[in-house]
């Protein structure tokens, strides 16, 4: 989607020695080119990334629901700590109380039709635009949200199919900051050698916190890998070993690593099709809902849309403005559907009585 110029040769060498940023990259260089997500040779994070077996490997190097057809090249792998953004996602969070049944997408989405119309961004939708996935989505973080207090999130996300798991869990650590030098400046990749990670740096739009039509930019440093669910019994100090970034937390190495308010999301989600705003700017749609999984009840929905590209300066001018202008004028048109001043993962941990000093 968007613009597919193939990027410049990076000066991305590393010397060997030492953890995180001591590496050289070329040990990431796998056979990566089936691989939508990620493949990490690792039997566990404690135990040091011991290899998978075959079988697992090939299982994760499936084509995950969710991507599309985006390609991974050299450089989603192999980006330096302070890499350029690649990918644009505007995101717009919805009341629970407006989804009480899959009819809610369809009735949100004639909304989003009628906002296209106006700015006349033509829609492509997908061959079955409301046949909806479904995942559990899992955070994890220590008792007191150390992890979350330093705008690190750890989620764990599984892909069902026919009511089954499908394949292996997708672990996604992240740094999320509303400063891009701060969320760039965090180097997010794993410190082993022996496999790939799929890195993805994004720059997020939600409204502003308490009033419809505006847009404030938060900043996403990605790094998403293979992670069966029984081997995340860890600790702080197991983290910092396998991702050197952790070693900004301020906590006891051996608090020990927890699913957040004991509380699991099911996360429904119908990939609608595309907004084409201009100018190769082609962004995917979606609309989704998270609910509890123990009482089924809506916890929120979301209508996001998306766009990778690989430099910001491919981007046409107009048709940024366009998507800008598209995104707020949809929370006015959609005004008795938007909750204002949070995201999804903010939800999640508000649902206890532990306080967050992290405000998204």
């Amino acid at each position: 989607m968007g613009c597919q110029i193939s990027p410049p040769p990076r000066n991305a060498a590393r010397q060997s020695g030492g953890s995180g940023r001591g590496r050289n990259v070329g040990i990431y260089d796998l056979n990566i080119s089936r691989t939508p997500l990620v493949l990490i040779q690792t039997e566990c994070l404690k135990s040091g990334f011991n290899c998978f077996s075959e079988s697992i490997r090939q299982s994760w190097g499936e084509k995950r629901r969710g991507e599309g057809d985006m390609p991974v090249t050299r450089h989603d792998v192999l980006n330096t700590p302070h890499d350029s953004i690649h990918y644009l996602e505007y995101k717009i969070i919805l009341q629970p109380s407006r989804f009480h049944s899959a009819h809610s997408f369809k009735e949100f989405w004639k909304i989003v039709k009628h906002t296209a119309k106006k700015f006349d961004v033509h829609i492509k939708e997908s061959k079955t635009p409301f046949a909806s996935t479904e995942r559990e989505v899992l955070f994890y973080d220590t008792k007191n949200f150390d992890l979350y207090n330093n705008h690190f999130i750890l989620r764990l996300r599984t892909f069902y199919k026919d009511g089954w798991p499908e394949g292996i869990p997708e672990l996604t650590f992240k740094f999320r900051h509303p400063e891009f030098d701060v969320a760039a400046g965090v180097d997010v990749r794993p410190a082993v050698p022996g496999g790939a990670a799929r890195i993805k740096f994004k720059k997020e739009f939600l409204p502003l916190r308490e009033s419809l039509g505006g847009i404030r930019p938060i900043f996403s440093h990605n790094c998403v890998l293979g992670m069966p669910r029984e081997q995340l019994n860890l600790a702080v100090s197991d983290l910092a070993k396998s991702f050197p970034a952790f070693s900004q937390v301020q906590s006891p190495g051996e608090s020990a690593i927890q699913l957040v308010n004991d509380f699991a999301v099911v996360e429904v989600q119908a990939d609608i099709g595309e907004l084409h705003f201009g100018g190769g700017l082609n962004a995917k749609a979606t609309i989704s809902v998270w609910r509890d999984r123990k009482t089924e009840n809506a916890l929120c929905g979301e209508f996001a849309f998306q766009c990778r590209f690989e430099s910001e300066n491919d981007l046409h001018k107009n048709g940024m403005k366009r998507a800008e202008d598209f995104y707020k004028t949809l929370q006015m048109e959609a005004f008795d559907w938007v909750s204002l001043g949070t995201t999804k993962t903010a939800m999640v941990y508000r649902l206890g009585s532990q306080l967050t000093r992290n405000s998204e």
